[in-house]
C-alpha cells in the first residue's frame, strides 16, 4: 500500500491485527528494554547528549503539543494521565513560548482596562 507517495512497510511484517505500536519481525511486542539499549547505542554512535533517554521523546511530545496550542486537557488524556499536574511534570516549554504567553495575557488585560476606562468616559 501506498500513501502519500510513501510504501506502508508495517503490512510486509504480517502484523496488521497486532495493537503494538512496533511490532517485532516475529509479531511480538518490542519491549522497553530492547527500545532503550538500541537508543543508547544510537545516542553513544551520534554523540548525543547522555540524558536522551526514550521517555525524552515522551517530553517532547507533551512540550509541542502545548506549545502549539493543544486543549491541555486533551494533552493529558493523549499521554493517559489522570491528573493535570502530572501532565504538567511533563511539559518543559521553552522561554519564547512563556514570553508569548505572558505576552497574550498581558495585552488582553491592557486591552480590557482600556476597553473599561473608554466605557466609564462615555
Amino acid at each position: 500500500m501506498t500513501v502519500g507517495g510513501c510504501t506502508e512497510v508495517r503490512p510486509l511484517f504480517g502484523t496488521d491485527q497486532n495493537p503494538a505500536a512496533w511490532p517485532s519481525e516475529r509479531g511480538l511486542r518490542i519491549g522497553c528494554q530492547r527500545l532503550n539499549s538500541r537508543l543508547i547505542a544510537y545516542r553513544q554512535a551520534l554523540g548525543l547528549d547522555s540524558g536522551l533517554d526514550v521517555h525524552s521523546f515522551r517530553r517532547s511530545y507533551v512540550t509541542h503539543l502545548i506549545e502549539d496550542g493543544w486543549d491541555p486537557r486533551f494533552v493529558q488524556e493523549q499521554v493517559g494521565h489522570e491528573h493535570a499536574s502530572t501532565t504538567s511534570i511533563y511539559t518543559c516549554v521553552s522561554s519564547d513560548f512563556r514570553t508569548r504567553t505572558l505576552r497574550r495575557q498581558l495585552d488582553a488585560t491592557v486591552a480590557a482596562a482600556l476597553e473599561s476606562q473608554a466605557g466609564k468616559e462615555k
